[in-house]
């Protein structure tokens, strides 16, 4: 009989938990829900206010307003006319009382691809210091470069300190057979076709003011001018010529037949 009543204490038992834990999941569920609820209704709630502050305003009419912005933004950024690369940039040291200073040296080229060219040579505490000196002194020393059908008019040899440099000019489609500096340089004031070679040092500082110096020393070619046609007179052609002449002939020759027989 006691096994009994243990047995049906225990079912009892698993039934009120079965009971409880049904309970729960309800009440969890009902939770969830009331939530979920709460937080759509508090979206819509936003969503309202935000209609109320843009009543008036269009979507798309702020999109274009915004690539407008952008644009005219753009456009008022001043544009360098001059493309600028680093030739050569080393770190160097200078021997103080209380030590070493490092700085950075940087040689930089710049050019329009149009004929002018410049190198410029400058030190900083930092990279970008060093450099924007050197397009600053580049812009002051500028060369206008002949260039005649996308190369050089003519061969030419340039001695500057150790820097030895061969230019000869190249017909089309060669390209610019060039290496280090000197490519950086050439490409840069617009010269296409042209063959060179380095004689001398490798340093590529000197190598650059050898470049600038030849590319200075060239000839200019003058265009031949055209003479003015409004005040030249019209050349008639030999044939029409030849009939005006004709025309006149034998008139010329019945007043001398008239004036002969009259003596």
């Amino acid at each position: 009989m006691a096994e009994e009543k243990q047995i049906a204490k225990d079912d009892k038992s698993k039934k009120a938990l079965e009971v409880k834990e049904g309970a729960d999941v309800v009440v969890k569920a009902d939770a969830e829900v009331v939530v979920k609820e709460k937080a759509e209704v508090a979206k819509v709630g936003e969503k309202a206010i935000a209609a109320k502050r843009t009543v008036g305003k269009s979507v798309y009419g702020e999109k274009k307003f915004a690539k407008k912005r952008k644009k005219s933004f753009e456009k008022d950024k001043p544009r360098d006319e001059f493309e600028q690369k680093i030739v050569d940039l080393a770190r160097v040291t200078r021997v103080m009382a209380g030590g070493k200073r490092m700085r950075f040296r940087a040689c930089v080229a710049i050019g329009d691809k149009k004929g002018k060219v410049g190198i410029g040579l400058a030190k900083g505490a930092d990279v970008t210091l060093a450099v924007s000196k050197a397009v600053a002194n580049a812009k002051k020393e500028m060369v206008d470069v002949s260039i005649v059908n996308e190369t050089i008019p003519h061969e030419i040899y340039q001695k500057t300190g150790a820097a030895k440099i061969l230019f000869k000019p190249a017909r089309k489609g060669k390209g610019v057979i060039a290496g280090g500096a000197v490519r950086i340089i050439l490409e840069l004031a617009g010269v296409t076709n042209i063959t060179s070679k380095i004689l001398g040092t490798n340093n590529k500082v000197s190598i650059a003011k050898c470049t600038i110096e030849a590319l200075s020393n060239l000839k200019k070619v003058e265009k031949k001018q055209v003479k003015n046609k409004v005040n030249e007179k019209p050349v008639k052609k030999k044939a029409e010529a030849k009939k005006e002449v004709a025309k006149k002939t034998p008139a010329k020759k019945a007043v001398a037949k008239k004036t002969s027989e009259k003596k």
